[in-house]
């Protein structure tokens, strides 16, 4: 069965930092381009990164290049995703997804709250 487990999220002030984390199960993770979205209360899903299978190279969304960092263990079967600098318009549910068996998949997400 594949699994996409996201966690890490909470409460934190603007100008802090959290990491965030997904472990992924029942594929080939190594052989997989994993991406992080998120999607903020009444919004549509934005994407944020992605980062391909080996982790050589990462894109960005320019909302949040040079604050956020993707990154993956495929030894662990993990992808990460450190938040830098969070503003409060960083507030949203955060999932990981990737393209497995031909179809997109993402966990259940874990909420990050950027508020004073």
């Amino acid at each position: 069965e594949v699994q996409l487990v996201e966690s890490g999220g909470g409460l934190v002030q603007p100008g802090g930092s959290l990491r965030l984390s997904c472990a992924a199960s029942g594929f080939t993770f190594s052989d997989t381009d994993m991406s992080w979205v998120r999607q903020a209360p009444g919004k549509g899903i934005e994407w944020v990164s992605s980062i391909t299978s080996a982790g050589d190279r990462a894109y960005y969304d320019h909302s949040v290049k040079g604050r956020f960092t993707t990154s993956r263990d495929n030894a662990k079967n993990t992808l990460y995703l450190q938040l830098n600098s969070l503003k409060t318009e960083d507030t949203s549910m955060y999932y990981c997804k990737g393209l497995i068996g031909g179809r997109e998949t993402k966990g259940q997400g874990t909420q990050v709250t950027v508020s004073s």
